[in-house]
């Protein structure tokens, strides 16, 4: 049974940086891509960006661009989102997901339990 467990996420001031990771285990996926998604308060939940577990390549949503860099380390099964230049909107809850490589939620077949991030003014 696949398992993504995400880890990293905290408190920081604007202009700060976080490293999330997730853990995968119990499947293979070097069919999958795999996912960051985040859910504001009130808000549904929306794409961050994917790295295809295979070639590596990577898409970004528009207000990440040039601040998030995701990536992965085979070895570890880990997913790694490195998070810089915080601002108070990238406040959410971040979910790891497993899925067919799209930006669309529902294309996802597993998820992880969520990790809070908090970005303060």
């Amino acid at each position: 049974q696949v398992q993504l467990v995400e880890s990293g996420g905290g408190l920081v001031q604007a202009g700060g940086s976080l490293r999330l990771s997730c853990a995968a285990s119990g499947g293979t996926f070097s069919s999958y891509a795999m996912g960051w998604f985040r859910q504001a308060p009130g808000k549904e939940r929306e794409f961050v960006t994917l790295i295809a577990w295979s070639s590596g390549r990577t898409v970004y949503t528009d207000p990440v661009k040039g601040r998030f860099t995701i990536s992965r380390d085979k070895a570890k099964n880990t997913v790694y989102l490195e998070m810089n230049n915080l601002k108070p909107e990238d406040t959410a809850v971040y979910y790891c997901a497993a899925g067919r490589g799209t930006v669309e939620a529902r294309n996802y077949d597993y998820w992880g339990q969520g990790t809070q991030v908090t970005v303060s003014s």
